[in-house]
């Protein structure tokens, strides 16, 4: 097995995906705006009612966002694999506290980035502004869509979901944080799983 790419590696290869007409000075002055990070399982980043400092690019592992009810029961409200960007924005970028928890759900590489970010992306070139706006864009996008299956669909449906969403995770992650982040039992997923694979 290859060992993993260096986080900064993984990061600029991201960009040349996303943005193939930036320069290597571009991305070279991206890189600098970030600070690379080792994160252990279960490690916190950021605990619900603390003002965020910073966010991530997760180069290798997985993180997860969360809030904690007064019964003390976990609810997922998202996972950040390899390429995946995670944090309390609101937080982040108005000093208030934020409102769930982030921690590394496996071993994480992160590169980390704090509120001047994108003050500091955009006086690079308009592409990495236009790219973040469109990347914000999708992540509301993402949540209002979890938000109405979460309401409305069916618990096969949200599974399904998941398995399109996050291609990678259903083998990787405990069978409770999926179930968590469902809104279900695990013995329910457990069904769920049982009867897709029936079909």
């Amino acid at each position: 097995m290859n060992p993993p790419a260096a986080p900064l590696t993984v990061l600029h290869e991201y960009f040349r995906r996303q943005l193939p007409e930036a320069t290597a000075a571009q991305l070279t002055a991206i890189e600098a705006l970030f600070e690379p990070r080792q994160l252990a399982r279960h490690e916190v980043l950021l605990r619900a009612g603390e003002v965020a400092r910073v966010g991530a690019f997760v180069a290798r592992g997985c993180l997860r966002s969360f809030v904690v009810d007064e019964k003390g029961k976990e609810h997922i409200v998202q996972f950040a694999p390899e390429n995946w960007w995670i944090s309390d924005q609101n937080s982040l970028n108005r000093q208030e506290p934020a409102l769930f928890s982030i921690d590394a759900v496996e071993d994480a590489d992160v590169l980390l980035f704090d509120a001047t970010f994108f003050r500091k992306l955009s006086q690079l070139t308009p592409a990495f502004t236009e790219f973040f706006h469109r990347l914000l864009q999708n992540n509301v996008r993402t949540l209002q869509r979890r938000l109405v299956l979460t309401l409305s669909a069916p618990a096969e449906q949200r599974y399904l979901d998941f398995g399109q969403t996050y291609p990678t995770l259903a083998r990787r992650l405990p069978q409770r944080m999926i179930a968590s982040y469902l809104g279900v039992t695990p013995e329910s997923l457990s069904r769920i799983r049982r009867e897709l694979a029936g079909h």
